[in-house]
């Protein structure tokens, strides 16, 4: 009797483990600032602003204008903490609540750098929301590659983020291969605000999907935890299908940020909260097999098709980056104050 309660012990872990994968969407760990990228001919910082791993390049984007060579080679970013932007409905948007919104690396005794948040509400007594998003959209098909510590980018040799990893999965924005999401979990730090946090979720069609977490009235580090009311567990209750495989693509989710909610009757002002990372557990959308024929060697069908959506995912950022390029060219230096007036002993 006891034997076969071990082997029905063993079988169940197994047949869970098979069942549902766990993987970390993102890590904010991994997005601190390490290495130093000029921003411009002024630059004379020394302090790290860029995060190696997700550099962008985005100096080839075709877009109107005539660049130097000079200005093309500081066309870059990353998913660096101090990078990710603010944004607060229209109804909070004053210059002073924008220039009080923004992130930072937080130093955490428990888990190293974090992301820290703030928020400038609006005191007066109606509904706000702040989204906290990446700097450009996470690319889902970027290659791997080797980034030198100037912020040049390498793509290596057996690169291939069609078919195989690319660069910002594990744990930097991407998870492929995912069916049926079971649960999101977030790792966020709580100071007794009473505001709803919403994790921000794109799908290969690129529906963005928001999942309600809950509310941030707790004190210190806790785990929200969003578990599908849809989720079938039980598998005859499931609407068993056949599906294509191949040339079918593996389908993918990115992260796409978090919103906090902010009810009108609760306090305004200043909000601050600290994020650690996101984790989901999901079916697989597809199962790995050791098949007899490589289709895709054969027939390239999904390398072609996800190459224009890839440059197409670089477009779209490049072209929101390069404007904020332009822009921050047009802007006047901090440092600028006017000149004293002579007096007439020096005229």
């Amino acid at each position: 009797m006891k034997k076969m309660l071990i082997l029905v012990t063993i079988v169940s872990l197994v047949a869970g483990s098979l069942f549902a994968e766990e993987a970390v969407l993102i890590d904010f760990s991994n997005l601190t600032a390490d290495i130093r990228v000029s921003t411009g001919p002024n630059d004379e910082g020394t302090a790290p602003n860029q995060n190696r791993h997700t550099m962008m390049d985005f100096s080839g984007v075709r877009f109107g204008g005539s660049f130097t060579q000079e200005q093309r080679s500081i066309m870059r970013t990353s998913l660096a903490i101090e990078n990710w932007e603010v944004e607060l409905s229209s109804s909070s948007r004053t210059i002073d609540n924008m220039v009080r919104s923004f992130t930072r690396e937080a130093p955490s005794r428990q888990f190293g750098s974090v992301m820290g948040v703030r928020v400038r509400f609006p005191q007066e007594n109606f509904n706000a929301r702040a989204l906290i998003k990446p700097p450009f959209e996470i690319p889902a098909f970027e290659p791997l590659a080797e980034i030198s510590d100037d912020g040049t980018i390498n793509p290596t040799e057996d690169s291939n983020g069609i078919t195989n990893a690319s660069r910002f999965e594990e744990g930097y924005g991407v998870v492929k291969n995912v069916g049926t999401i079971k649960s999101v979990a977030v790792n966020v730090y709580g100071l007794n605000f009473p505001h709803g946090l919403n994790t921000l979720i794109l799908d290969d069609t690129g529906r963005e999907r928001k999942v309600f977490m809950g509310y941030l009235n707790f004190d210190g580090w806790g785990e929200l935890v969003w578990n599908n009311p849809q989720y079938i567990q039980e598998v005859r209750n499931r609407d068993l299908r056949l599906w294509p495989l191949y040339p079918e693509s593996t389908p993918f989710i990115k992260f796409n940020g978090f919103e906090i909610l902010r009810d009108g009757a609760a306090l305004g002002g200043d909000f601050i909260t600290y994020f650690k990372d996101v984790r989901v557990i999901f079916d697989k959308a597809v199962l790995d097999q050791d098949r007899d024929i490589d289709d895709e060697a054969l027939w390239g069908i999904i390398r072609d098709r996800e190459t224009t959506r890839s440059l197409w995912e670089m477009e779209r950022f490049g072209q929101n980056q390069v404007l904020r390029y332009l822009e921050q060219q047009r802007q006047a230096d901090p440092q600028t104050t006017f000149t004293p007036a002579q007096t007439v002993d020096e005229q």
